[in-house]
């Protein structure tokens, strides 16, 4: 156990008995112990805080969640499905100087997958020069033929992106996922910081904390310039499958923030290809909406018929230009796992750049020599089907039985291309307050980026975090919790 200490402090080490390092990289300590240097001014208030009294605010904290009805759904439960987001009470820190990375290397990753993107619908340069396979978008069960040739507003087809990010073990940044179709937990990392910052007030003021409130305000901002042509004052409104939605509080909470209004397939009708919205005062025209449904729910008329969820003949106003949706349909091609190991390659070709945030080498099942590798070395890997979310469909190895492990195999031979895998990684460990200790946890980032031709990112995002000792799910529907995310200026 090493000696963790801090640049003049003389406080005890003892809440942090129980703290391990390994192999990890660590957000807070070094290898030796000693607190990095935009964590010294955390470690030391820490040191001087009383276990009672952290976990009073840990309580406090979770009160707050709870009043504000802070909640995320959980399917496949046969017990309560509405459950509180499980909250971490420290907050996970990131220097300057890093966060300049990441945002420019999300910001060149969004701009070449929204180039990717118009080309694949209209001129489709890039399959026909051999960069990403013909039969890789063709099978891909987000394309979506009735989009080709279809003009989208200035366009843009990705307005708001959610990357997952892991730390490799040398401690720079890697992006293990894409999460662009109806990308979730802006709200959560919103209401993070609302809590936190009355949590710890006075290391907040004290921290140089970058601020993330604006994002509401730019997010509006986004939308609006995705308004038809002519449109000064266009009508936005958040379009939400309704209250039976993982992601409902979510829904509820932009919608607020933005001043907008939220509603559900029921509440929009469409005369003419224009889309209108009953309201109290008779029917009101859309202009632009931003859209938590997916592809398949959005038009029964187009899409899935029995869909009650969405607008019958939304899709010929949006063809028609009458109507503006964010995100655009069909961008779902990029959001697929087995796409994801082709960015790099997107980069160069679009912008001539080297990418500046690495992948996560991957494995393509439908690729012979790199199926049976990963057949042979089940245990080692893990494997992951191309359009899940949420921690579904994916088989970590060494964390997996004999039994867990034979039944991906059949799943692989069956359907090569629905599956990839990657190295099991060793995410990055941050501290967390957990039973009266401070423990090191795995965790991840998600930041949110806003793209309107220009990338734009608020300064942090939602740190998910692995709350059960030593596993490296994240996923709030499988066990994870979430962090308040400070950007701060060393």
């Amino acid at each position: 156990m090493p000696e963790f200490e801090t640049s003049g402090s003389t406080a005890s080490p003892r809440p942090f008995s129980s703290y391990e390092l390994d192999a990890a990289y660590d957000e807070m300590f070094t290898a030796d112990g000693v607190a990095r240097p935009h964590y010294a001014a955390l470690y030391d208030r820490l040191l001087s805080l009383p276990t009672d009294e952290l976990q009073r605010r840990a309580q406090a904290a979770e009160l707050s969640f709870l009043n504000q009805g802070i909640t995320f759904t959980v399917y496949g439960r046969e017990q309560g499905t509405e459950r509180i987001i499980p909250h971490d009470l420290l907050p996970r820190l990131i220097p300057g100087s890093e966060w300049a990375i990441v945002e420019r290397g999300l910001a060149q990753r969004i701009t070449a997958l929204n180039l990717f993107l118009k080309d694949v619908y209209h001129d489709g340069r890039i399959l026909a020069a051999g960069v990403v396979p013909r039969a890789l978008i063709y099978s891909c069960r987000h394309y979506r033929r009735e989009m080709r040739g279809l003009r989208v507003p200035h366009d843009i087809y990705v307005s708001v992106v959610g990357t997952d990010l892991v730390r490799l073990p040398d401690g720079r940044f890697a992006v293990l996922e894409d999460n662009l179709r109806v990308p979730s937990g802006v709200s959560y990392m919103l209401t993070n910081r609302q809590v936190l910052r009355h949590v710890f007030p006075r290391l907040f003021r004290n921290s140089g904390v970058r601020p993330i409130d604006h994002y509401g305000q730019a997010l509006l901002a986004t939308l609006r310039k995705l308004a038809p042509a002519g449109t000064s004052d266009p009508t936005i409104v958040l379009l939400t499958p309704g209250v039976y939605n993982s992601a409902y509080f979510e829904h509820t909470y932009l919608a607020r923030q933005m001043g907008i209004e939220l509603v559900e397939g029921r509440d929009l009708l469409v005369h003419d290809d224009v889309v209108y919205m009953r309201t109290t005062a008779g029917l009101r025209r859309v202009d632009v909406i931003y859209r938590r449904v997916d592809d398949d729910f959005i038009d029964p008329l187009v899409f899935r018929p029995d869909s009650i969820l969405g607008v019958a003949g939304l899709f010929n106003a949006y063809r028609t230009g009458n109507v503006a949706l964010a995100n655009a349909i069909g961008t779902g091609i990029a959001d697929d796992k087995a796409l994801y190991a082709y960015v790099p390659a997107i980069i160069r070709y679009y912008l001539g750049e080297e990418p500046i945030l690495p992948n996560v080498e991957t494995y393509l099942l439908n690729d012979e020599s790199q199926r049976r590798y990963v057949l042979e070395h089940l245990d080692q890997l893990v494997v992951k089907a191309v359009g899940e979310s949420g921690g579904y469909g994916m088989l970590i190895g060494p964390h997996s039985t004999a039994e867990q492990r034979e039944e991906f195999r059949q799943r692989i031979i069956a359907e090569p291309r629905n599956y990839i895998a990657q190295p099991t990684l060793a995410l990055s460990r941050a501290p967390c307050f957990i039973y009266g200790q401070f423990e090191a946890r795995h965790v991840d980032l998600r930041p949110y980026i806003l793209f309107s031709g220009e990338a734009m990112l608020v300064p942090g995002g939602l740190t998910r975090v692995a709350l059960e000792r030593g596993s490296l799910v994240v996923n709030s529907s499988q066990g994870g919790g979430s962090k308040d995310t400070w950007v701060v200026d060393q």
